[in-house]
């Protein structure tokens, strides 16, 4: 046998063998879908949720925080359960969801909204014990009620567009103080959230709901946490950041109702930071 004929059987046996190995070829080698797809996929998740996969790409930025079906996850503030419905599932077999709530004992007019927000959602986590029996609710109410994990338990914590809020009231460090001590050693905590114009004078008390970045950065590495990636998942170069209504006037709140509806409906949701930080 020639040794052309040899180095031709030779990359033709390799071809046959990648091919093989390659799932993107043949029907019959298609890659199953991971746990994580899985649970994005959730038949039990709600179709108005399903609709706005598109504007959070929740399968990506759960995968760029790393989240696996056999870790802890705290999920401070899930509000309506929107990530909860995949979380849930997910880690319901071997891993472990702790919901850090708000408090449904918040007092005054102004706590009307959280006393609602906790009964809402759970009654959601009751209304379906095959599926949410297993998470446990755990309240997040800073600066009093901040014990949202046992200390070093949690392999990543998350926090989906809640940091305005807490920037807001002036309670974010207390948050990062509970965030720090429920995580692990190295443990992750993700952080999506709406962001400002880094051009636009930095507005400490986050009235329109957009932060600046930098100023979260700095916050969150200020309270004993390493920035190990950004994101732009979940950025929308359609968002000006400058509405009547601050970010309430986008999807999916459109605070101004009928008024100029289709507009703020192609615009989206807002352009959000993604970021994933590691305890130091």
């Amino acid at each position: 046998m020639s040794s052309r004929l040899i180095v031709l059987l030779f990359v033709l046996l390799n071809a046959a063998l990648a091919c093989a190995d390659d799932p993107k070829l043949g029907t019959d080698k298609i890659a199953p879908p991971s746990a994580l797809e899985q649970a994005v996929a959730h038949p039990e998740r709600t179709p108005e949720n399903t609709g706005r996969d598109a504007d959070r790409h929740p399968l990506q930025t759960l995968e760029f925080f790393g989240v696996a079906a056999d870790m802890t996850v705290v999920e401070l503030w899930p509000g309506g359960g929107w990530y909860t419905e995949i979380l849930a599932p997910l880690l319901h077999a071997n891993g472990r969801l702790i919901a850090a709530g708000f408090d449904p004992q918040a007092s005054g007019e102004s706590g009307r909204y959280l006393r609602e927000g906790a009964m809402n959602f759970n009654d959601k986590m009751a209304a379906d014990e095959s599926l949410y029996g297993r998470v446990e609710i755990t309240i997040l109410a800073p600066p009093t009620q901040v014990e949202i994990a046992p200390p070093n338990s949690a392999d990543a914590v998350l926090s989906f567009r809640n940091a305005h809020s807490w920037l807001a009231d002036g309670t974010f460090s207390e948050v990062l103080k509970a965030v720090h001590k429920a995580l692990k050693a190295d443990g992750i905590f993700g952080i999506e959230e709406h962001r400002a114009d880094p051009q636009a004078q930095v507005d400490l008390k986050v009235k329109n709901g957009y932060v600046n970045e930098a100023v979260l950065i700095a916050e969150v590495e200020k309270a004993g946490f390493a920035l190990l990636a950004k994101s732009e998942i979940n950025a929308n170069p359609l968002d000006t950041r400058n509405h009547p209504r601050g970010v309430w006037t986008l999807p999916p709140t459109l605070a101004l109702g009928e008024k100029d509806l289709e507009r703020y409906q192609k615009i989206g949701e807002s352009d959000r930071m993604t970021l994933r930080f590691r305890k130091r």
